[in-house]
């Protein structure tokens, strides 16, 4: 319950006026009131009492839960180096719509007490605006029995789709955890990350997680979930690619269930500042198309870079090339395209563009600003999936009665600093080169253009709007959706007026660009199926890895004009044949094969040639000088020697400080295919920035550990990911060596009166 003494300072830079806490609109400007809920990290039973104000600004609503009064200022934040775990959150920022976000650092207290606590935002929340009510979303593990069958499969699909990006930031533990793993309406969502233990997580155990949701499972999918969970334990699936595989021949059976309706609108403008309109949309603005009657539905916003000279160029030439590429990709039907190629296909189809738009910039020696180029954001809607490609700072929301998700990633700096784990989001926005874009269509080849594409499986009413940043800038989005895109779910409002009011919002409160939306309303009519899926389980299977994230475009599916979407058969593909005329080379060849083995079989044993030598047999090839190979993480070997940039905590109340060094002894590969990780085993050195490990004898080295500490043992067994996560270097092979070899002693038998080195 919100304390109702609280208030709530007006964003608009020019008001700032407070509010009571029951108020949507700000009462001197008008501005809807922004209302950040934040989740607290923190270590204990609560993070303060109900009514209580933090910092002078956060209101704590519950134990974790807490209010930001006063949105409009930045919340303070750390060191990132002094945080290292905050690193992975910012690093899974593509992954923002299941990974809550990082808010800030609230500092309470002072002196060696002093608490650091991470401030969440976008946790997943209920909240109830009529009651006053906030609480957290629902277990899966709780909501999952009251769920269709369409929906529980969308959540193991979604588990799986995670998988690996948590895996490789060491947090895949919060896909095992009950308590992080929460669900709002169709969406997947962690309520904070949980670090990996030294033992990383593994698919066998993902399976005996699933297979305690066999009981709760719909009978249509009761035997495939356990089918799949076994599988998982067993061994039969030991990748994410393949679990993703049999999870989407599930879905698409019961997608037979799934009737859609679909709606598009668009809407473009000028502007009040603008002279003419670089922006461009499919369908034509004003536009209204349905599916059915219409065999497809695409949604295209582009919005031209380049002035009056090509923008305007650049945004209609990608719209007409990528709408004849698609029209092709459309013609086969839903249940015979195989996803993962689709995307390919529909990332084809943007450098075809792009590569159309690049060259009649070449053609017209156009260089650096004066190139035409364009953002893009499409969506396509197949069956019971949406399909969304972007490029550049257009963007996609999916918005559903439980929210509004912005599901596209903006290419620009501010973006790729938090990417790369430099900064947190509401910090690095406030550059000043924040919104520049790092890539645009038209800018330069194909090969260097990373389209990004991802699909979502849709078991609900949605609306998808895309936009140019005319709208999106300034969080119009964010402050509007629930009062004017919300009630089209309801049957509110025609979709129409909806555009219209869109794009008056994005003139009056912005005003400063070309405004260009398209609105896709999915409806669906959905029935529990009377039959039971089953689960497909292939012996062996091959298939390269896919980011959904962030997906370079391949450039051999680039330079191959009859690259096709791959049509997946009704049936198992049938057993290859032999032809008949093949036959007979082919047993000539064995047959000749056969007899050189044997003849060289009998050469071995002939006593002329022994067996075993006792000195070497010099060679005639001519001794070739080694080229030295660069050392890294990816291609340890025995010998070498790393640095630790950060403290590694090893458990046991031991760590080992930064800037102490470890030489490897082994590397041992990880049992499980799957994992792709593997093991390190590694000697502590003795050296002045480290504890004297346990058996060396060398009297000149002094201790910065803690006296409480326990002694470092010698060796260490670490993962890979752990390395990687740490931060660690190599040092090259002409530097000087810090560990010395250790001459091991005789081993004597010690006296009673020795005692242990």
């Amino acid at each position: 319950m919100e304390n109702d003494a609280a208030t709530l300072y007006c964003t608009n830079e020019s008001c700032q006026a407070a509010n009571p806490l029951t108020h949507k609109f700000c009462l001197r400007c008008s501005t809807p009131l922004t209302k950040n809920y934040l989740w607290a990290v923190v270590d204990g039973p609560s993070v303060g009492s109900p009514g209580e104000i933090l910092a002078d600004r956060y209101l704590v609503l519950d134990k974790f839960i807490l209010l930001d009064t006063k949105p409009g200022l930045l919340a303070l934040t750390s060191e990132l180096d002094n945080l290292q775990p905050l690193k992975a959150y910012l690093r899974l920022i593509p992954y923002r719509l299941h990974v809550p976000q990082v808010y800030g650092v609230l500092f309470l207290g002072d002196g060696p007490s002093h608490r650091e606590i991470l401030l969440l935002e976008k946790p997943p929340l209920l909240v109830d605006d009529k009651i006053q009510q906030v609480q957290l979303a629902s277990e899966l593990t709780t909501a999952w029995r009251d769920a269709t069958s369409m929906r529980q499969l969308n959540w193991l699909w979604q588990i799986a789709h995670l998988w690996q990006p948590l895996a490789s930031e060491g947090v895949v533990s919060s896909l095992l955890d009950s308590n992080v793993l929460r669900v709002e309406g169709s969406l997947v969502r962690l309520l904070e990350l949980r670090f990996d233990a030294a033992t990383l997580p593994e698919l066998p155990q993902l399976g005996q997680f699933w297979q305690q949701l066999v009981s709760g499972a719909k009978p249509a999918i009761t035997e495939f979930v356990n089918e799949v969970s076994l599988s998982l334990i067993q061994g039969k699936i030991n990748s994410t690619d393949q679990l993703i595989g049999v999870l989407d021949r599930g879905l698409a059976g019961l997608g037979r269930s799934q009737t859609p309706t679909i709606k598009i609108i668009t809407k473009t403008d000028t502007g009040p500042s603008r002279q003419r309109n670089e922006d461009a949309c499919s369908p034509p603005s004003g536009t209204l198309v349905s599916k059915p009657p219409q065999p497809t539905a695409l949604a295209i916003v582009c919005d031209g870079i380049g002035g009056h000279e090509g923008g305007n160029v650049a945004s209609n030439l990608a719209i007409e090339t990528i709408q004849q590429q698609v029209q092709q990709l459309t013609k086969v039907p839903y249940d015979h395209i195989d996803p993962s190629l689709l995307l390919n296909d529909l990332e084809k189809a943007v450098a075809i563009a792009n590569d159309k738009i690049s060259q009649r910039n070449d053609s017209e020696n156009r260089q650096g600003r004066q190139r035409m180029g364009t953002t893009l954001v499409m969506a396509l809607p197949v069956a019971h999936e949406m399909y969304i490609t972007h490029v550049g700072d257009s963007r996609a929301y999916w918005i559903t009665r439980h929210g509004c998700y912005q599901v596209t990633l903006d290419d620009d700096v501010a973006s790729r600093e938090v990417r790369l784990g430099y900064a947190i989001y509401r910090e690095a926005v406030q550059q000043s080169s924040a919104g520049s874009l790092v890539q645009a269509l038209g800018m330069g080849s194909s090969t260097s253009l990373h389209p990004t594409s991802a699909r979502f499986m849709l078991d609900e009413d949605a609306v998808f709007l895309l936009t140019s940043d005319g709208l999106s800038d300034f969080d119009r989005v964010e402050e509007y959706w629930e009062t004017e895109i919300l009630p089209i779910l309801v049957g509110e409002v025609p979709l129409a007026n909806v555009a219209d009011r869109l794009v008056e919002i994005a003139n009056t409160k912005n005003g400063h660009d070309n405004v260009t939306i398209a609105l896709v309303h999915y409806q669906v009519q959905y029935w529990e199926p009377e039959i039971t899926i089953k689960a497909f389980i292939p012996e062996s299977y091959s298939a390269k890895t896919i980011d959904f994230s962030s997906r370079a475009t391949d450039p051999t599916l680039l330079s191959s004009p009859n690259h096709k979407t791959q049509v997946i058969p009704d049936t198992e593909p049938a057993k290859r044949r032999i032809p008949l005329q093949w036959i007979v080379p082919l047993i000539l060849v064995v047959a000749a094969g056969t007899l050189g083995l044997f003849v060289k079989q009998l050469q071995l044993r002939s006593p002329s040639v022994p067996l075993i030598s006792s000195t070497p047999i010099p060679t005639s090839n001519p001794t070739i000088e080694a080229t030295p190979i660069e050392r890294s993480l990816a291609n340890l070997s025995p010998g070498w020697v790393i640095k630790i940039n950060n403290q590694i905590t090893l458990g046991n109340n031991q760590s080992l400080p930064r800037g102490a060094f470890l030489q490897v002894i082994n590397t041992k590969p990880n049992p499980k295919p799957a994992s792709g990780n593997f093991s390190v085993s590694m000697r502590v050195c003795a050296n002045k920035s480290t504890q004297t490990p346990a058996n060396t004898s060398n009297p000149a080295v002094t201790s910065s550990v803690p006296s409480n500490s326990k002694p470092l043992p010698e060796t260490v067994l670490l993962d890979f990911s752990q390395l990687k996560r740490f931060g660690v270097s190599i040092l090259p092979e002409d530097a000087p060596n810090p560990c010395t070899p250790v001459t091991q002693p005789p081993v004597t038998q010690p006296s009673d009166e020795s005692s242990p080195t």
